[in-house]
């Protein structure tokens, strides 16, 4: 419909239509694009200055209908949760309090223990996500064990690694291919 009123328009004038890709015509496609002004006011505006924005198709935002959101992650509060509940998670505090364990370490952030449904959660972000690419089990330790650690964690994670389905359907063959087919000889019959 757009076009058709334009082309209405430009009927009765002599004149030539070049196209030009987008990445070359900068300037007209600023130029062609609706300009609008958000004004963020904290104070009531007039009815006559509104409706004068309204007639030069200027935007603003009034103090009422400004909200705060905010977007926490909550992986750190179930992990948190976890290690509370975790008996074994306790007894290694004890033991790192008491020095018997020396192989843990706490940083200012505190090292973290987890239970089984969050590592699940942890190795499926670290593997499955768009952003990790679907690490091989020697790459994916290497990440997890600067930010976590359980018991058997390299094997969970081998595991893990060997059971997706998308790795599996892409892995490279490790076997030789098979050779030529030769066809099979043809039996008399007597």
């Amino acid at each position: 419909m757009r076009q058709r009123r334009w082309l209405e328009l430009i009927k009765d004038y002599e004149l030539e239509i070049h196209y030009h890709p987008g990445k070359a015509n900068v300037v007209a496609d600023a130029l062609s694009r609706k300009s609008y002004c958000n004004l963020l006011t904290g104070e009531e505006l007039s009815a006559e200055l509104c409706a004068e924005m309204e007639q030069l198709r200027i935007g603003f935002v009034s103090a009422k209908q400004l909200n705060e959101l905010r977007v926490r992650c909550s992986l750190e509060d179930q992990i948190k949760e976890a290690q509370r509940s975790c008996p074994s998670i306790a007894e290694i505090k004890v033991g790192m309090e008491k020095g018997l364990m020396p192989e843990f370490r706490k940083d200012e952030q505190g090292t973290i223990w987890l239970r089984e449904s969050i590592r699940e959660t942890i190795m499926t972000e670290a593997h499955c996500t768009r952003h990790s690419i679907h690490p091989g089990s020697t790459k994916m330790y290497q990440d997890l064990k600067r930010l976590f650690w359980w018991r058997r964690m390299k094997r969970d994670i081998a595991e893990f690694v060997a059971k997706c389905d998308t790795c599996n359907r892409i892995k490279a063959e490790r076997q030789r291919p098979a050779g030529l087919l030769k066809p099979l000889e043809i039996p008399t019959w007597k």
